[in-house]
């Protein structure tokens, strides 16, 4: 399975971005609105710049306290995502989230602009899918259906 076929899966192709000037309460308050777990940071060409999760906050909050909800978006964000692209492998990037640790990735077109978001929840409900399948077929096979 490629990863266009995970984006037609999801019910809203909108992803929810954040410019790096934005105060963090700002992208705190769209993680809590959106009930999302992280915020893609993006320049003026929608080209990904960093991404901005819940774990990032709260980490700060601990270091920081309040003070680091003034902070700019762009001061705490992990600079320089790992994208992918639409005809990469749904086993490559899961195996890619695992290695890095990490459970969002932008999807990028050739010129690197955001075209969508997948998670690593997403990845793992599209494998699961594609392996009943597979199952499925050979049951067929085997019961000669």
């Amino acid at each position: 399975m490629q990863v266009h076929q995970i984006l037609k899966t999801k019910q809203s192709g909108d992803v929810v971005t954040i410019s790096p000037e934005a105060p963090v309460a700002e992208a705190a308050g769209l993680l809590e609105r959106h009930r999302i777990g992280s915020v893609v940071v993006v320049d003026g060409n929608t080209r990904p710049v960093g991404i901005l999760s819940e774990r990032d906050i709260v980490y700060a909050l601990a270091r920081r306290g309040d003070p680091c909800l003034e902070m700019t978006v762009g001061e705490l964000m992990t600079r320089n995502p790992e994208t992918c692209h639409l005809e990469d492998r749904a086993d490559e990037i899961l195996h890619r989230m695992t290695e890095g640790r990490f459970r969002h990735i932008p999807v990028v077109d050739e010129e690197g602009r955001m075209i969508g978001l997948i998670t690593q929840g997403d990845v793992v409900k599209a494998r699961l899918s594609e392996l009943s399948m597979e199952k499925e077929a050979l049951e067929g096979m085997i019961m000669g259906l």
